[in-house]
Order: C-alpha cells, then sequence, then structure tokens
C-alpha cells in the first residue's frame, strides 16, 4: 500500500468513528516506516498508540454545572447478550448499521436515527439496550439524571439542559435521559406546573436543532405519560414487555448454563408470571449464591422454583 493511501485510510477511520481500524492503520504505517529504516518515527508512532491504550477509559470531567448531574459509564454489553423479541433486535440492528454508514446516508440527503425513545415496564431491558448500542458503537455512555436534573428554581432546569444538549454537539456519545417522565409529561394536565411546561418545551426545541453525531435515548416506563408532541422529534420509538415464554426460557439457559444438564427449564415456566427479564436473573443469580455458599445443596428444579416463588412475592403481591 502506497503511503498516500496509508493516509487516506486514517482520515477515513477517524471520520468514520472506526478506533479499532485507526489503530490498525496506524500500527501498518510504523510497520511500513520501520522497513524503510525511520525506526525513531515507527517507535513515536506505537509509543502513541500505547498511552492511548492506557488512557483510553479514563473518564473526562465535565462543566462545574454539570457535575453529579451525568454519569459516565464504560459498557461492556455486546448485542449478543440481549434477549428480546426479534422485532426489538431487527430495530437495534437497524439503529447500529445506519449510524455506522451515516456518509452513506447523508450523501442523498439522509439521516440516521440518532433520537430514540425506549418504553416499556421496569426491568425489560431498556438501559441494556443503551449500554449495547454504545458498547457495539464503541461509544461512552452518558446517564443524565433526571431527578438531580429538575430543580424548584424557575429557569434552572432549563439552562441545565442547554449545558447537556451543548455537551452532545460537543462530546460524541450515546446520551441516556433515564426516568425521561420527569419531563416528558403531558403539558396538558391540571396538575402540571408552569415550571415543568418551559422545561419540556425546551427539551422539545433543543431535541429539535440537535444535529450532532451523538445517539440520544429517552427511557420512560409508560408512554401513556409523555406528552404527545414529544413523538414526532423522535427517530424510532422501541416498545418493550414482560418476556415471552421463549425469552423465558432463553433467560434461564443463559443465566444457568453450568447447571443445564440438571434442569427441566420447561418445568420452570408455569411459575414464572410476571416477572421482567431482570427479576427472572436475579432469581437466578439467588439460586447460584445458594448452590455455591451451601455445599450440600445441588442446584435443581425446587431451588430455582423457590428463588422465582421469592422474587415474585417481593415484586409482585
Amino acid at each position: 500500500m502506497a503511503k498516500a493511501d496509508y493516509i487516506i485510510s486514517l482520515i477515513k477511520s477517524h471520520y468514520n468513528n472506526e478506533p479499532e481500524r485507526f489503530t490498525t492503520i496506524a500500527l501498518q504505517i510504523a510497520a511500513h516506516e520501520a522497513k524503510l529504516g525511520h525506526n525513531i518515527v515507527a517507535n513515536e508512532i506505537k509509543t502513541i498508540i500505547d498511552k492511548a491504550k492506557e488512557t483510553k477509559h479514563k473518564t473526562k470531567t465535565f462543566a462545574p454545572d454539570l457535575q453529579g448531574l451525568i454519569q459516565e459509564n464504560v459498557p461492556a454489553v455486546n448485542l449478543s447478550d440481549m434477549i428480546a423479541s426479534d422485532d426489538i433486535k431487527s430495530k437495534v440492528n437497524r439503529i447500529i448499521s445506519e449510524f455506522v454508514q451515516r456518509d452513506k446516508l447523508r450523501k442523498h440527503d439522509l439521516e440516521n436515527r440518532r433520537k430514540i425513545l425506549l418504553s416499556g415496564p421496569p426491568g425489560t431491558g431498556k438501559t441494556l439496550t443503551a449500554s449495547i448500542l454504545a458498547n457495539e458503537l464503541r461509544l461512552p455512555l452518558y446517564t443524565i439524571l433526571m431527578d438531580k436534573m429538575v430543580t424548584k428554581f424557575m429557569g434552572e432546569t432549563s439552562a441545565k439542559l442547554r449545558q447537556v444538549f451543548d455537551l452532545i454537539e460537543q462530546r460524541q456519545g450515546v446520551y441516556l435521559f433515564d426516568e425521561f417522565d420527569a419531563i416528558g409529561g403531558e403539558r396538558s394536565r391540571d396538575n402540571d406546573v408552569g415550571e415543568m411546561r418551559r422545561v419540556l418545551n425546551s427539551f422539545l426545541q433543543f431535541i429539535e436543532r440537535d444535529n450532532s453525531d451523538s445517539l440520544i435515548i429517552a427511557i420512560t416506563n409508560n408512554k401513556e405519560l409523555l406528552d404527545q408532541a414529544l413523538f414526532r422529534r423522535f427517530d424510532d420509538v422501541i416498545l418493550y414487555n414482560l418476556p415471552s415464554l421463549e425469552e423465558k426460557e432463553e433467560l434461564l439457559k443463559n443465566r444457568l448454563a453450568q447447571f443445564a444438564k440438571k434442569i427441566k427449564f420447561k418445568d420452570l415456566l408455569p411459575n414464572i408470571n410476571g416477572l421482567s427479564h431482570a427479576e427472572i436473573s436475579l432469581a437466578c443469580i439467588d439460586a447460584i449464591k445458594e448452590t455455591i455458599l451451601n455445599d450440600k445443596q445441588p442446584m435443581n428444579n425446587e431451588l430455582i422454583l423457590r428463588a422465582i416463588k421469592d422474587r415474585n412475592a417481593a415484586y409482585h403481591k
């Protein structure tokens, strides 16, 4: 490969947000320079790459006014870890595909899906989806803590929102607005206060004007509570439900894989009534803990069933 080709590939990988490819090409350039006898240049390139790897996951600081309002996470959940309906998996795959190929879409005056609303009962995988998207796209995950965003002082919440959207523009990432109901409620509700209506209007304006390369994800447990004006501002709405029978069985097999030979999974399904994905996972963890801590208690259906009943009693009266 000619030197000019290396440079072009390097530039493309940078603007296509392909950090791994960027690193690979940089190492190829170092090897090329070493073959030419330019050992100082080759070693300097390798040193830069090594230092970048060491500092890759160091948390970046935020402006003083945003301290405590945003949490940065390093996601480590893969798409293959997702247990959900085919419809949800298809929509998540579509978001990833459009993001990766966004330059191709822009050549035709089209934009990739960047503003996503996730709605469904607690524990059904909404926050997990945000982590998966961040990990698959190799972007940091920033969670905006809505309970700390909303204050009693007039105008302060809107001002903080403006700062958040400035950050979204400046620092590429996946931005998760959790518990979005806090500001996204129906503006016409009788018990709504004027300040919250102003906050929602500000959010509508900010999200409509946003042209960043970040992903914006809003999460709600009940989309019926949201103002209808919000929906046309989002590029996609993904609805989550409690797990189907197939998903329940897949969850059990996934979480209890090391004990699969001793368990009759289908016999457990009738006892998993209204548990969410997260609650089923917790029941499995409870059973595993008991097996580990009690050497005389082997893993079996009875033990798992007891853990499932405990979770049902805790979450569902």
